[in-house]
């Protein structure tokens, strides 16, 4: 998801076409122990303009205007500047039995949102679990118990950390170190150590200190994942064009966000992946989720 921000408004996109502006009434509802509701201002693409949505009067009706049209009057300066940069510095990561990183849990743009009264789960994802498929499974012999590829995964996941699961926050620099800060079940001398990039899995989740049919399944798990992977901009190029070969299998998913992939190693799978998506047409897109616009599954890349 790349992000406009101003104040309580947003403009928001998953594809660098297509974009939803969002208001929210927050000093309606300042000091009270509810969320605040987000009214839509209105959708916008180049190609159609600007759509709004249904008014909503109020008292602060006048302000919420001014905050949707300033978001608005920007995007039309700034939408194809997508992809943005990423903006989210502080990453809470769950720690394997050597309390090194295991796999990413949440990330945030600034310190005063960290939080640690967080439940400590990594989940491989609603679309994982409905999709992905492992020929590995069979080898470890949970292919008949009922349990999917998805499922197995993230229980697998979660028991690599031991009887008592602990996670850390990190500051990342831009060289991809980082400084550690606090976190959930966490030793206090763990606390402000300092990380080389190469202790953080490029990839989100570690791949090297598993065995070998685990290994696999992770592998097969990033593989499915490739055209997500690709919005990534820390991939090394080895690894980018190594994913650009994979992602052509999920040809409708490339088409819709090839435009905020960061860079392309080499264009020929993408332009395959493009023209398979436009022969196919209106076919039913059987990787659109029912989640709703604040929820985008793998997206949690929080790009602004």
């Amino acid at each position: 998801m790349n992000c406009i921000t101003y104040k309580s408004a947003e403009a928001i996109t998953t594809d660098g076409l297509h974009w939803d502006i969002y208001v929210t009434d927050d000093e309606l509802l300042e000091g009270k122990n509810i969320l605040p509701s987000e009214i839509r201002y209105g959708s916008w693409s180049v190609e159609n303009g600007l759509k709004r949505g249904p008014i909503f009067p109020s008292n602060d009706f006048k302000r919420l205007e001014h905050l949707g049209a300033t978001v608005y009057e920007y995007l039309l300066h700034a939408h194809d500047q997508v992809p943005f940069l990423f903006w989210d510095r502080y990453e809470l990561w769950l720690l394997d039995q050597a309390q090194q990183p295991l796999a990413l849990l949440d990330s945030v743009v600034r310190e005063e949102e960290i939080d640690t009264d967080l439940p400590i789960d990594w989940r491989a994802g609603l679309a994982c679990r409905n999709q992905f498929s492992s020929p590995t499974l069979k080898q470890l012999d949970h292919s008949s118990s009922g349990i999917n590829a998805g499922e197995y995964l993230t229980h697998y996941i979660n028991q690599c950390t031991g009887e008592r699961p602990v996670a850390q926050w990190f500051q990342r620099h831009s060289d991809g170190s980082s400084v550690g800060l606090a976190g959930i079940h966490l030793d206090n001398e763990l606390r402000h150590r300092h990380l080389d990039k190469d202790r953080f899995p490029e990839l989100l989740v570690q791949t090297n200190t598993h065995d070998i049919e685990h290994s696999q399944l992770i592998e097969e798990f990033l593989s499915w994942q490739a055209p997500w992977l690709l919005l990534l901009a820390s991939l090394d190029r080895e690894t980018r064009q190594s994913y650009e070969q994979l992602a052509h299998q999920h040809a409708l998913v490339v088409a819709k966000q090839y435009r905020l992939y960061p860079e392309t190693i080499d264009d020929k799978p993408i332009r395959a992946a493009r023209v398979e998506a436009k022969l196919r047409g209106n076919r039913p897109d059987k990787t659109k989720t029912t989640e709703p616009t604040f929820y985008i599954e793998l997206a949690d890349f929080r790009a602004n």
